[in-house]
Order: C-alpha cells, then structure tokens, then sequence
C-alpha cells in the first residue's frame, strides 16, 4: 500500500542555513567577518567592492546582504537600491560609522537596516538574526 504524502509521513529537507553576502573593501574586516559568521552557521560569500558583487551571476534567493557604506566603487546604500531594481529584494544592512541623521533617515526608507562599526559585541549577529526573521527567509 502507498500512502500518499501528508504532513505527518512527507520527508522533511533539512533548512539550508541563510547565505550572507558580505561586501567590504577592507580585507581584515572582510575576513574577520567571514569567520564569525560561518562560526555562527552560516554560509558566507565575500566580495571586496560593489562591482564584484553586481557582476555575480548566482546570488542565493535566502540570507541576507551586509554592505559597507563607504566602498572604493560607490557607497552601500546605491548598491542596494540597484539590487532591489534588479529584482534581488534579500534583507540587507548596512555597516558604517557615525551615521547622520540624513543616512538614518534614507536607510529606514530603503528598508535597510544601520549597524555602526566598529562591530562591538553582537550587534551584527542580532542584526542578522531580525532582518533574516522578518524578510522571511
């Protein structure tokens, strides 16, 4: 006899966990980045400026972006306004230091959430934890 599939007997896939795509131009905050996020599980890809990442083919459709402010090629906030036009619409947040009010005020409109460096404590890690639970990822 075969059942068909239900709640109870249908195989469960286990979760990926969330991919988060970094994007900072300093290489030793990059890979201090890289390394406490994958030691909190998560998968982590890393670019060094906001073309790399425009010019990546495959971006994950679950996770989350965290984008310098201040990069060699532009600033954080247009890279994600220029995702979000190409359709990719991941939770993002935004890394810098001493925001203004003015950067507040256009990150809050942009749906983009502000961590200040330096990245003290676990700032960043509840940062992610929110914006990945409310984009429902």
């Amino acid at each position: 006899m075969i059942l068909a599939p239900t709640e109870s007997n249908r195989p469960r896939r286990a979760l990926l966990p969330a991919e988060i795509l970094v994007v900072e131009d300093d290489p030793a905050v990059r890979s201090s980045m890289r390394f406490s996020l994958e030691a909190e599980g998560y998968r982590v890809r890393i670019f060094a400026n906001a073309g790399a990442l425009l010019a990546e083919p495959d971006l994950p459709l679950r996770g989350c972006l965290v984008c310098d402010y201040f990069l060699p090629d532009g600033n954080g906030l247009d890279l994600i306004r220029t995702l979000r036009g190409r359709g990719v619409e991941l939770p993002a947040i935004l890394v810098t230091t001493a925001p203004d009010a003015a950067l507040r005020a256009t990150a809050r409109q942009n749906h983009v959430r502000i961590v200040e460096k330096p990245l003290i404590g676990d700032a960043l890690s509840l940062a992610l934890q929110a914006v990945i639970a409310a984009g429902g990822s």
